[in-house]
């Protein structure tokens, strides 16, 4: 089934407005998110999501509706990796929790335009040249393989090649001002380091969209079901930071479940043209080991010295 155009605008007119009413309205003031606030937001953006998998799964039938939870399930399950980030971020760089949304709002609605050219391209080079479908493939298990084995570095704002490129053309300040992004001061226009902040979320989502743009692609190559599956996912992503923000290093053994799923699905990718793995039965895999490194993390906790 091809979704033709006024479908398009109609899914990308109800986010804009979600995103209008969501800065605009309900977090027009800058403060702090607390637990009972984030966690009714992840249920909002939860349930927006499962509404539309059903709509999904009337006008487009089982299978779209089976492609478009899998690969929901796969972008939100690799987007809890970026929770990390976000949080060693936010405390090298001490941004106040009533700030911490707002980075994450600006730095999300940037992601949504890069995983947008990122899907259109990655769906545009697989139809061309098929081969293509290999190299996602290999990248994706060689990702999972290195996910076993990395440590988490220290944050370290000077070396990130954005941010130094930057600073070449254009002066920070050491103040947050306030959160503003810029501020003008003597006539001139500066950038605070709470835009630096966003840079480097920004840079986050860029590498991390390297994996999960290719992973999806291993469940479906309709551009629709590709896009609207990684919105849903994205735009809870700022709740789910708040609702997790204080307990993600519990979840000690959920890199080895999203390493496991990487690998998974770049074997799926790999074996394609001998075997094509049913989408259901990706669903069920991913789904249980996802579920599997959560109950290992909450049954076997490590000492939390070890893993600050």
């Amino acid at each position: 089934m091809v979704v033709d155009g006024f479908v398009w605008s109609c899914f990308i007119v109800f986010i804009l407005l979600m995103l209008a009413l969501d800065l605009g309205v309900f977090h027009r003031k800058s403060h702090e998110i607390k637990i009972k606030e984030a966690l009714s937001w992840s249920a909002v953006w939860i349930a927006l999501a499962l509404v539309f998998n059903y709509g999904v799964y009337v006008f487009m039938g089982k299978e779209k509706a089976i492609e478009f939870l899998t690969g929901y399930v796969i972008e939100k399950s690799l987007s809890i990796d970026n929770l990390f980030v976000f949080l060693m971020v936010f405390t090298y760089f001490k941004v106040e929790s009533k700030y911490q949304h707002k980075v994450l709002f600006w730095g999300i609605l940037g992601a949504l335009v890069m995983r947008a050219i990122f899907i259109f391209a990655g769906v545009a080079l697989i139809s061309k040249f098929h081969w293509i479908i290999y190299v996602f493939g290999v990248l994706l298990i060689f990702t999972g393989i290195k996910m076993i084995f990395h440590k988490d570095a220290p944050i370290e704002p000077d070396k990130n090649p954005l941010v130094r490129l930057f600073k070449k053309f254009f002066p920070v300040t050491k103040e947050e001002h306030g959160g503003n992004f810029f501020v003008k001061i003597e006539g001139r226009t500066f950038a605070t380091p709470l835009f630096i902040v966003l840079l480097i979320v920004e840079f986050t989502d860029l590498i991390f969209a390297v994996d999960s743009i290719p992973a999806i692609l291993a469940i479906t190559n309709d551009t629709f079901i590709i896009f609207t599956s990684n919105v849903f996912a994205i735009l809870g992503l700022r709740a789910l930071y708040f609702a997790l923000a204080g307990i993600t290093k519990y979840f000690y053994y959920l890199k080895y479940g999203l390493s496991a799923i990487l690998i998974f699905v770049g074997i799926k990718m790999t074996i394609v043209d001998w075997y094509k793995i049913p989408i259901v039965y990706s669903l069920f895999v991913i789904a249980g080991i996802l579920t599997v490194s959560i109950l290992l993390s909450l049954g076997f906790p490590k000492n939390t010295d070890e893993i600050k």
